[in-house]
């Protein structure tokens, strides 16, 4: 079986534990790839609510063993937090593997993140001030702190005094901050090894062996294609590859090994944080989709900007992504709508874009053209399959896929773990690829 990808085909935020947890029965592992604990899932298992942030939401699902990639940047109090609070509700964690590759957020990483954001003022990106940004950019100047260091003392203070040297001169002479001492670092970062210890482990040996086994391995992209460094509204994006790409530099599987990738798509549009969004309401209409789609951040509770559906953005992420198969999630917030509309296409400066413009200034100047749809007053949380749904609704799906660049194969109508519609199986090759 091929290895499976599950990724955010908007700004992140999109239900992607939800599609996860849709194809878990059929999984043996389940892989975070990217980011850190910088973005989350919420997974409904009846009437319980799990919020995950760091770890792979596959951890819920008893029998499949989450793995923890070389491209995740890991802050090891957030890891244990969230370990300790899933075995007080009895999910079982011990299967978690952690790659001896993956970097470490460090104390110094969140302080230069959150001071460093402070001083932009209005130029601000709008990071969670996590440390992630930081991490990675030590990562790529090779300075970077890895999981495996924390077994070589000496190594690793060498490492943490050689970052320091031009973070301190950061911190006091620019930001007009104390200095971050060596041995406070050391001491925090070695008082989790021993814990760690028996989660290291090399994954990427690990999830070849599983491919050869013929078992199936998903991999659970944090953030979504619109945030991905390279692909992303850049610089208003995330510090790490989050589109399928980074499936394989992220976790060392080959490109060959990835046959399906599922995209995940909002029945409307939401981003949190700074930068250009075409759709985005300021109205009624925003507020009502905000509060009917809950939509406040998983991991910092900020309220999302909300707005419609933009089709140029959906065949955007399936070309990057090489999206085989859509699931729409979050059908149900659109009930009670009497019209919906559609972006189809961009107007900028009177000049009409039918994918979205290759310059990032074009496109946050970008106009949405609309296309509008009427909507429906049914209620569509109990239907589970596609004929339940009112005729309006089926249009509204059938038109978003002639427009989106790939089938839609699911469609989430509440946020119960078995309110999704399935019209096509995931797992089988797509119609024409």
């Amino acid at each position: 079986m091929p290895a499976v990808v599950i990724i955010g085909a908007q700004w992140g935020d999109e239900g992607k534990g939800k599609a996860t947890d849709l194809l878990a029965e059929h999984i043996d592992y389940v892989v975070k790839f990217n980011g850190g604990n910088n973005a989350g899932h919420t997974v409904v298992i009846g009437n319980e609510k799990y919020a995950l942030h760091l770890l792979p939401s596959g951890i819920l699902t008893p029998g499949v063993t989450p793995v923890i990639s070389n491209g995740v940047v890991i802050d090891l109090s957030v890891l244990f937090q969230e370990i300790e609070a899933l075995n007080a509700r009895g999910i079982d964690t011990s299967k978690l593997r952690v790659s001896a590759n993956a970097h470490i957020i460090t104390p110094y990483n969140v302080i230069v993140d959150k001071v460093s954001e402070r001083f932009l003022g209005k130029r601000a990106i709008g990071t969670t001030g996590r440390g992630i940004g930081p991490t990675y950019a030590d990562k790529i100047n090779r300075v970077g702190i890895r999981v495996q260091d924390l077994y070589d003392e000496s190594i690793l203070r060498q490492k943490v005094e050689g970052a320091l040297v031009a973070k301190n001169n950061l911190l006091t002479k620019v930001y007009n901050r104390a200095a971050i001492r060596v041995d406070e670092v050391v001491a925090e970062l070695l008082g989790y090894a021993e814990r760690l210890r028996p989660m290291v482990a090399d994954t990427a040996l690990e999830l070849h062996t599983a491919l050869d086994e013929n078992k199936v391995v998903l991999f659970e992209g944090g953030q979504a294609t619109m945030l991905d460094v390279d692909h992303g509204t850049y610089p208003f994006v995330t510090s790490s590859n989050s589109t399928a790409g980074g499936a394989s530099t992220g976790s060392g599987i080959g490109p060959g090994e990835f046959k399906t990738v599922i995209g995940i798509v909002k029945a409307y549009t939401t981003r949190v944080g700074a930068g250009p969004f075409p759709t985005e309401l300021f109205d009624e209409n925003g507020e009502f989709l905000r509060a009917t789609g809950f939509e406040f951040g998983t991991t910092t509770g900020r309220p999302r900007r909300c707005g419609w559906y933009d089709a140029p953005i959906a065949r955007y992420s399936a070309r990057i992504n090489g999206v085989t198969d859509f699931v729409l999630t979050k059908l149900d917030v659109l009930t009670g709508l009497k019209e919906i509309p559609v972006c189809v296409a961009y107007e900028v400066n009177g000049k009409r874009f039918d994918e979205m413009p290759v310059s990032q200034s074009d496109f946050h100047h970008a106009k949405p053209i609309y296309e509008n749809f009427p909507g429906w007053s049914e209620d569509i949380t109990g239907c589970r399959t596609f004929a339940d749904l009112p005729k309006n609704a089926q249009d509204y799906i059938v038109a978003l896929e002639k427009i989106s660049g790939a089938r839609i194969s699911a469609i989430g109508v509440g946020p119960g773990r078995d309110a999704i519609i399935v019209r096509h199986d995931m797992l089988a090759p797509s119609v024409g690829r």
